[in-house]
């Protein structure tokens, strides 16, 4: 179990994925947290699948808890974990909608701040990666929902960097282009998918933020959209 004891959030799925396996080929311990996930997911000794809620606050707790309880310390946070929905104006847009996106981008985010901050203040440092979208740069049409509540959590992780300097901790946010996956491809059969970004290009960028080299890198949103800035 040597290298870094690392929680990812949304750890299965098209950047998930891509990301947990970034961090174990390095040698770092990776919980993995996710809805749905099992260790079998990953075949690495050094994974560890933790089944989570990140909209309920006592599931995030216990996960930042048990991470404590078996390993001592969390060197890193990296949270995946997000949502879209879109297409309609916010005039248009139901309660529904908007609580989900709020949920899903933000007070995830928020909930595991709550749980895994504490415990890097007590050691004196820790690496916060989160991950927007290049499409909440500024408003737009259409995408009220979304693209409000990725701006909110761009909001929040650089507070979070205000707030945590002093304590050695680093957070940052990455906010990609349209990515390669399999959802997007189904969502977007006809897209013309030579100006997406590879989920490896942005787990690289993630993965930078967390190293010594990054280490005066804080409180900064950083585009990956390749050909399309």
């Amino acid at each position: 179990m040597a290298g870094r004891i690392v929680i990812i959030t949304g750890a299965k799925g098209g950047l998930g994925t891509a990301v947990t396996t970034m961090f174990l080929e390095a040698g770092d311990t990776v919980i993995g947290a996710s809805r749905s996930i099992k260790t079998s997911d990953f075949p690495s000794q050094n994974f560890i699948a933790v089944q989570s809620d990140f909209s309920d606050a006592t599931s995030v707790r216990e996960l930042a808890s048990s991470t404590m309880d078996r390993f001592g310390r969390v060197d890193g946070l990296i949270h995946v974990v997000g949502g879209f929905a879109g297409g309609t104006p916010i005039h248009d847009t139901d309660e529904q909608t908007w609580k989900q996106m709020l949920d899903q981008n933000l007070n995830a985010a928020f909930n595991v701040i709550v749980a895994v901050v504490p415990h890097m203040r007590h050691a004196k440092f820790g690496r916060i990666v989160m991950v927007g979208s290049k499409a909440a740069d500024q408003p737009r049409a259409n995408l009220g929902a979304y693209v409000i509540s990725k701006i909110a959590l761009a909001a929040l992780v650089k507070t979070v960097a205000l707030e945590n300097a002093d304590a050695g901790i680093t957070a940052n946010i990455v906010l990609p282009g349209t990515m390669d996956t399999p959802a997007n491809r189904a969502a977007m059969p006809s897209a013309d998918r030579s100006r997406w970004v590879r989920p490896s290009d942005v787990a690289n960028v993630i993965y930078w933020l967390t190293t010594d080299a990054a280490s005066q890198v804080n409180g900064a949103a950083i585009p990956v959209s390749g050909s399309d800035p």
